[in-house]
C-alpha cells in the first residue's frame, strides 16, 4: 500500500470519527422533547410620581433657590414693576388717569390666580382601593408599577403566574403571546408589546406521573405595557391580581420568581 493511499484512508477515518463525535450531543438532546410556551409580562406603569424622601425635598429646595437667584424676571414681574411706577406717578399727578390707568392690573391677575389656587384640592395618593387592599383594582399603589398575574392550573394545583399558553404550529412566539393574553383576559385589556423578541425565559419539568411524551415546558416571556385608556379585565373573565414587586415575591414560588425578577424593572 502506497504512502499516499494510506494517508488518504487515515484522513477519511478521522473525518468520519469527528462527525460521529459532533453528532452525539445532538442525538442525546433530541431524546428530550419540550412543550414551548409564550408568557406575557403586563405592566401598569406608575400613575403619579413617587413621594419624595426628606433628602430629595432638601435637594429640590436648594435647586429651586439656585434657579430663582440666577433666573431673569418674567413678563408678569416686569409688568408688575412698571404698573407700580405708574401708580406712584399717578399719585404725584404726573400722568393722566384716563390715558394710563389699566382695566386689569398685574396685581389683579395675581390675586385672581391665588384665589383659584386656594380652591384647588389635589386628589389623595391613597385611594379607596388601597384602603380595601383590592388587588383586582388598577386604582391602587399609584406610585408603583403593577404586574398582572392570572390563576392557572398546573397539574392538580392552581397558581398565580404571568399569563402563559402553549405555542401552536404556524404562529410566531409573539403571536402566541398576543393570543394567550387575549384568551386569558378578554378583549377589554389593551396593551402595547415592546418588541418581537422575548425578554426572559423559564423552564420546568412535569411531574413524572403526568408526562405525555414531553419532559416539561420552556416558557419565553414577552414584555408589554398597559395603555393609559385601557379598561380593566372584565369581572368574571378570569381570576387575576395586580401586584407590585414586593407582593410578587410573596405570591410567586421559587425558582419561578427568580427567573421573572431578572426582567422586572
Amino acid at each position: 500500500m502506497s504512502l499516499i493511499l494510506r494517508k488518504t484512508i487515515l484522513d477519511t477515518a478521522r473525518v468520519v470519527l469527528a462527525r460521529q463525535a459532533s453528532t452525539k450531543p445532538v442525538e442525546l438532546g433530541a431524546k428530550e422533547k419540550w412543550d414551548i410556551y409564550a408568557g406575557v409580562l403586563v405592566e401598569r406603569l406608575p400613575v403619579i410620581t413617587k413621594t419624595m424622601t426628606p433628602l430629595e425635598v432638601n435637594f429640590k429646595a436648594v435647586l429651586d433657590k439656585t434657579e430663582f437667584e440666577k433666573s431673569l424676571k418674567s413678563n408678569h414681574e416686569l409688568r408688575k414693576e412698571m404698573e407700580k411706577k405708574q401708580t406712584e406717578l399717578l399719585k404725584a399727578g404726573k400722568i393722566d388717569l384716563d390715558s394710563e390707568a389699566l382695566k386689569q392690573t398685574a396685581q389683579d391677575l395675581e390675586d385672581a390666580y391665588n384665589d383659584e389656587f386656594s380652591k384647588f384640592k389635589p386628589s389623595p395618593r391613597v385611594t379607596e382601593a388601597d384602603r380595601k387592599n383590592d388587588v383586582k383594582s388598577l386604582q391602587r399603589k399609584l406610585e408603583e408599577t403593577l404586574i398582572l398575574l392570572t390563576e392557572q392550573k398546573l397539574g392538580e394545583k392552581s397558581y398565580y403566574l404571568l399569563p402563559q399558553g402553549r405555542h401552536v404550529a404556524g404562529e410566531s412566539l409573539r403571536q402566541t403571546a398576543e393570543r394567550v393574553l387575549r384568551e386569558s383576559t378578554g378583549d377589554s385589556l389593551k396593551v402595547t408589546f415592546y418588541g418581537h423578541a422575548p425578554v426572559g425565559f423559564y423552564k420546568y419539568k412535569y411531574p413524572a406521573g403526568v408526562r405525555q411524551g414531553t419532559v416539561g415546558a420552556k416558557v419565553f416571556f414577552f414584555r408589554s405595557v398597559l395603555k393609559p385608556d385601557s379598561a380593566n379585565i372584565s369581572d368574571g373573565k378570569a381570576k387575576f391580581q395586580w401586584l407590585d414587586q414586593p407582593e410578587l415575591e410573596k405570591v410567586l414560588k421559587e425558582p419561578y420568581f427568580n427567573s421573572v425578577s431578572q426582567f422586572l424593572l
